[in-house]
């Protein structure tokens, strides 16, 4: 029987800490040949994951503290933990420099490999750290026996730069949550809406410079001046300066907070809620490995205007109401023309509810674990 070890000492929170747990949580390890899970983690990471059998998390008082902390417990500890305890490691998020073989990779973070999009952070820390990750992670890449990418779109950009490509990779997208599904409602027509029944867009997303919810906010705000009854709902974290910048327009726009509502940081658990309260989604990133929040929407069973760059229109298909992220009058078209047309609407949300049928963290979790097996075997270590 295999021994896995995973390294989640990179994850903290964000799509990259549910994807561990949704995959723990879908996995059937004994399947795959696998009689022990051992995950490595800060503890707050380690109290997200499924209780099971199979599973052993461990953590160390390193894992707790800041990246340098981090980077010298996977430099100079993990590797002897690993010999001890696995035949074989995977690494989700994406940067590895112990000596330990060996590992099974994973591309989750575009943004190292899109220099364009972090030079929008201009001169700050974040754009050091996006130029210090691309090196970390290019050589990660280099190093694996294996690659997981979640977009054909990742695969293809990541390893143009990333040369010469030595490893195995395979493509494995995201799952989702069943709290999410929920069937598309009849598309009412926009004169059904009114000031105190508004028509409820929604965007679920870190608020970064690439992002572009000042666009958004912008956009929505030209909506209104036509006449339309429309409210913006933003949930998610947020980088402080892009935060600032937001607010910022914001306050010009609608000072008495009528139309634009930011909520923050809500609860994953009652995320679903969120979803399933909006009448629209928009998702507005120019950069992108894999968008959960879109599958999501899409699950819900919403009409979404999306943006058209990166793995957007591989994971949406013709479901969407697309357009440019940098330009207001491109976002504003395809609100327009989603909410003004009912019959559209209806039959883009229908289109992108039956898109998110194929994607499911069983197969997710089977998928990844088949390929980390092949490579076990590959690499005679199963």
């Amino acid at each position: 029987m295999l021994r896995l070890g995973i390294d989640a000492s990179n994850l903290r929170e964000g799509g990259g800490t549910t994807h561990l747990v949704e995959l723990l949580e879908a996995v059937e390890p004994g399947e795959h040949g696998i009689d022990q899970i051992m995950v490595w983690g800060a503890q707050k990471t380690l109290g997200c994951l499924p209780p099971k059998t199979w599973l052993i998390p461990q953590t160390d008082h390193l894992l707790d503290q800041s990246l340098p902390a981090r980077i010298y417990w996977q430099k100079f500890k993990l590797s002897k933990e690993a010999q001890q305890n696995c035949d074989i490691l995977f690494v989700p998020g994406g940067s590895y420099t112990a000596s330990f073989r060996p590992y099974v990779s994973m591309n989750q973070n575009m943004l190292p490999f899109e220099k364009r999009e972090y030079l929008r952070f201009g001169v700050s820390w974040m754009t050091l750290k996006m130029a210090l990750l691309r090196f970390s992670q290019t050589a990660t890449f280099r190093g694996a026996d294996g690659t997981i990418y979640l977009t054909e779109y990742a695969r293809a950009v990541v390893q143009e730069q990333v040369k010469p490509w030595m490893g195995e990779y395979v493509t494995i997208p995201h799952g989702i949550n069943p709290v999410f599904r929920l069937a598309p409602r009849p598309a009412l027509p926009i004169d059904c809406y009114s000031q105190t029944s508004p028509f409820r867009l929604l965007y679920v997303s870190t608020i970064f410079p690439y992002k572009h919810q000042w666009s958004v906010t912008k956009a929505v705000h030209e909506l209104r001046q036509k006449g339309f009854w429309v409210e913006l709902d933003l949930v998610g974290s947020a980088y402080l300066p892009s935060l600032h910048r937001f607010q910022k327009v914001v306050r010009q726009i609608d000072p008495d907070g009528n139309f634009i509502h930011y909520h923050g940081v809500i609860p994953y658990s009652e995320l679903h809620l969120w979803y399933h309260r909006a009448d629209g989604f928009i998702f507005a990133s120019s950069c992108e490995s894999f968008s959960l929040t879109l599958l999501e929407a899409m699950a819900s069973g919403l009409p979404i205007a999306c943006s058209n760059r990166g793995p957007m229109p591989e994971i949406l298909g013709e479901a969407g109401f697309y357009f440019d992220p940098e330009r207001i009058e491109s976002i504003t078209q395809a609100l327009d023309c989603m909410i003004r047309d009912s019959v559209s609407r209806e039959n883009h949300a229908r289109l992108a509810y039956t898109r998110a049928q194929i994607y499911s963290w069983e197969r997710c979790a089977r998928e990844t674990l088949n390929f980390i097996a092949y490579i076990a075997r590959k690499e005679g270590v199963f």
